[in-house]
């Protein structure tokens, strides 16, 4: 009897493609549609999980972008602590579409936002903890946001490949403005928190898909050439201002993430989705790939997920020389953190 299963490939079926094949025996996972080669300008956004992808690409020796590099008399420990060099311009988390949109919109088209004032020091509600002590007046947080504006302008210009993670729908606003903060006032240095003007926003489908397929096109516009690299972040929410449990909130979250990052790709052939947050959080893993707090993912868990990610390019594009990179990012594996920097932790300082 024929009909359509009939003709369909191994990998459609769970129990031949998962259940035979067992966790670490998965294959296909992914059908790139564009090669990533070493010598790819990579750039790197968004959630916590980007930061692992950003740091594999160069173990790997494959060229991510740093356009923004810390000055060269700061000390590593410090370049870390001032978010110099987790992504590949000094933005800090960007967690949702509307937040991209917003960076990309001051990039290339400019404009002006709020700034907050706190005992004489001022910090930048768009990435609030990138100064720790906060800038000592308005024009110098200008000027370093400037900087971070040309750097952001440079990635995309130049940038082969663009990798953004998704991490949240729930975000804060100012009511009258429709600014979106990176976090919510109140909880970081800066402004206090006014319920009359700050508000919180859980994001639904449409207006992600709006947000994301803008930002992209905006990046097109500058760069005809750029390829988007989507992933979701399999990272639970620290805390939830929805009213419901975290866990719900957390699968609410990812679920719309999920389904906007396919819709999204499905509808250009330069913007692809990679599956690091199926390979994390699928039944299949049992969970293996997560640290005892349920939340933190393990170097193994990484390693898999960029396991996958080299293997499938491979088997789509052939395997690649590390020659092809520049030699000054060849095989850096000394740059491997366990550890990422997660604005978003900070919440968990106001659970009772």
């Amino acid at each position: 009897m024929s009909n359509p299963y009939t003709s369909l490939p191994r990998k459609a079926f769970w129990r031949k493609a998962v259940a035979e094949k067992g966790a670490l025996g998965l294959e296909q996972l992914w059908q790139p549609k564009f090669q990533i080669r070493p010598d790819h300008k990579i750039v790197t956004a968004g959630s916590c999980f980007a930061q692992h992808i950003g740091q594999a690409l160069t173990a790997r020796g494959y060229d991510w972008f740093d356009a923004e590099p810390a000055p060269p008399w700061l000390r590593a420990q410090d370049a870390r602590a001032f978010h110099y060099g987790i992504f590949s311009f000094r933005t800090g988390n960007i967690y949702t579409p509307k937040m991209l949109l917003q960076w990309l919109t001051l990039a290339f088209e400019g404009g002006d936002t709020e700034l907050w004032e706190r005992n004489g020091r001022w910090y930048d509600p768009l990435r609030p903890v990138i100064e720790p002590e906060g800038f000592a007046s308005q024009d110098e947080l200008l000027a370093a946001r400037n900087t971070t504006l040309a750097s952001l302008r440079r990635a995309v210009r130049e940038a082969s490949v663009f990798v953004f993670t998704l991490g949240l729908t729930e975000c804060w606003r100012n009511a009258k403005t429709g600014l979106e903060y990176a976090l919510c006032p109140g909880t970081v240095a800066g402004a206090s928190f006014d319920a009359a003007l700050h508000g919180f926003h859980n994001t639904g489908y449409a207006e992600l898909c709006a947000d994301l397929e803008a930002a992209i096109a905006l990046m097109q516009r500058e760069n005809s050439a750029i390829r988007v690299l989507l992933t979701v972040s399999p990272v639970p929410l620290v805390a939830s201002a929805s009213g419901e449990h975290v866990l719900t909130a957390t699968s609410h979250s990812k679920a719309l993430l999920r389904a906007v990052a396919g819709e999204v790709a499905a509808n250009d052939a330069q913007i692809d989705y990679f599956p690091s947050y199926e390979i994390i959080t699928q039944p299949v893993f049992r969970g293996m790939f997560f640290a005892p707090n349920m939340r933190s993912v393990v170097p193994q868990g990484v390693a898999t997920v960029m396991g996958h990610f080299f293997a499938e390019q491979e088997r789509v594009f052939g395997a690649v020389e590390l020659e092809d990179a520049p030699k000054r990012k060849r095989a850096r594996k000394g740059n491997v953190r366990a550890d990422v920097a997660c604005e978003e932790e900070l919440l968990n300082a106001f659970a009772k």
